[in-house]
């Protein structure tokens, strides 16, 4: 497969530290969902999405590129994790109620996956893609997170970083959207839950290989003075959803 893998070194990292979503937003999709028998989450990474999902559907496939990743996903039941390309998959037309991709559009290649998702989904079924943005938190925090991320790292993101910071309004969505309450997820991280899922951003790891030093440990003095060792983390929540009309 000859898509971008950012994510399969250290994957058992995305499961300890990488933020999940409010239940307020899965409890959004499930009111207006059309049915609950089976839901495609792309781009699973660790699962943390599919296992919400396979609280409330009978079935829920999730698919992703990295073996590593679907090696150390959550593991229910009523999920099948298969390795797939989101753009292509061996799923049956009109097959799913839902497909999700959180945190995981801006790598796909657009046009090729919003087929797949019109082919795979049933006619009224939804779409629905979410993320988070850059977080927020004490202001000396913020300062200190704010020239990591532009100055340190910031030339060693991805070009697809752009979807992210455009709050996903900077792709195209072809599907019936609907208009949606504004999502955050607040949590309170000690200092390592912090350190650690700064360890696995894409461009910390890109740096790392670069340069050969951890970005991260330039800044750990300082995100202990301003951060402190607990502290409340706030992140913005990207979400569009909307209907399949084919």
């Amino acid at each position: 497969m000859n898509m971008k893998d950012r994510f399969s070194e250290n994957s058992k990292n995305y499961l300890k530290y990488r933020p999940g979503y409010p239940p307020e937003l899965l409890g959004f999709l499930q009111g207006i969902l059309s049915g609950k028998n089976r839901a495609w989450d792309c781009g699973t990474g660790n699962g943390q999405v599919a296992a919400k999902l396979a609280d409330f559907f009978e079935e829920v496939h999730a698919t992703d590129i990295s073996v590593s990743q679907l090696m150390n996903a959550i593991s229910r039941s009523n999920i099948h994790y298969t390795r797939q390309k989101a753009e292509k998959t061996n799923f049956p037309d009109s097959f799913f109620d839902l497909v999700t991709a959180a945190q995981a559009i801006h790598w796909f290649d657009f046009e090729a996956f919003y087929k797949e998702v019109r082919r795979t989904l049933k006619p009224g079924g939804l779409m629905a893609v979410m993320g988070y943005g850059l977080f927020r938190s004490t202001d000396a925090t913020n300062e200190v997170i704010d020239r990591f991320y532009r100055e340190v790292v910031g030339p060693y993101w991805d070009e697809e970083r752009k979807y992210l910071e455009g709050n996903y309004q900077n792709i195209r969505f072809p599907f019936r959207e609907l208009e949606t309450p504004k999502f955050e997820l607040r949590v309170a991280w000690s200092l390592e839950r912090l350190i650690g899922y700064l360890n696995t951003w894409s461009a910390v790891k890109s740096y790392e290989k670069t340069k050969g030093v951890n970005p991260v440990k330039l800044i750990e003095k300082e995100l202990e003075t301003s951060f402190g060792k607990r502290n409340e983390i706030v992140f913005p929540i990207l979400f569009r959803v909307g209907y399949n009309q084919e």
